[in-house]
């Protein structure tokens, strides 16, 4: 039987310099510290579980691979990774088409039957994609990119409520809604510096 605090950290050494990866930027991927990475390759701690499950998918092993003493040219990539992966992306894109074949429904609906351009359902279905984006990506997306999910999504919806508004008469300074978006982002890219310290 292996012993897997030896097995494991030589594999994972073995993986990141293969990969050509420093324990800075698996850290990174990992939103970890290039310590915790230090500590997992000298054997000193072992990785969460779901950790291990995200070192796995990167390298596109199994969790097994990781643990097993194996020849050091013996370890092949996961086929049905590069399958799931592009599964992934098709389901996330026929849900954003789904919200975009809505707003085209909406608007012919509005041109057909009601005699007005409901223009204005196009300009609401960007915010409304990057909702659905940042749904998928939470599911099975990257950390990184929620961060820019969200910093799309705040002014894309101030852009929206402005570019709505402004199709109507009003006296109000409607440009200054964006300056709701400014500390907002300031707290999206704030909480992008977040790291986990375990």
């Amino acid at each position: 039987m292996n012993n897997v605090k030896e097995t494991l950290p030589q594999n994972l050494t073995r993986l990141r310099t293969e990969h050509g990866l420093t324990q800075s930027q698996l850290a990174e991927k990992l939103n970890y510290t290039d310590k915790s990475v230090s500590k997992w390759e000298r054997g000193e701690a072992i990785p969460p579980v779901d950790v291990l499950k995200d070192i796995a998918d990167l390298y596109g092993v199994s969790l097994d691979f990781l643990v097993s003493n194996t020849d050091e040219n013996s370890y092949v990539i996961n086929p049905v990774t590069k399958k799931e992966k592009a599964n992934k992306l098709v389901i996330t894109l026929l849900a954003v088409s789904l919200v975009w074949i809505i707003a085209t429904v909406l608007f012919a609906y509005g041109i057909m039957f009601a005699k007005q351009s409901f223009w204005v359902l196009f300009v609401i279905a960007v915010p409304i994609t990057i909702v659905v984006l940042l749904i998928f990506n939470s599911i099975w997306g990257k950390k990184k990119y929620t961060y820019i999910l969200v910093s799309a999504l705040i002014w894309s919806a101030l852009a929206a409520i402005y570019i709505t508004f402004l199709s109507t008469p009003s006296q109000y300074n409607l440009w200054a809604i964006f300056i709701i978006g400014i500390p907002l982002q300031i707290a999206t890219i704030l909480w992008s510096q977040l790291k986990k310290t375990k």
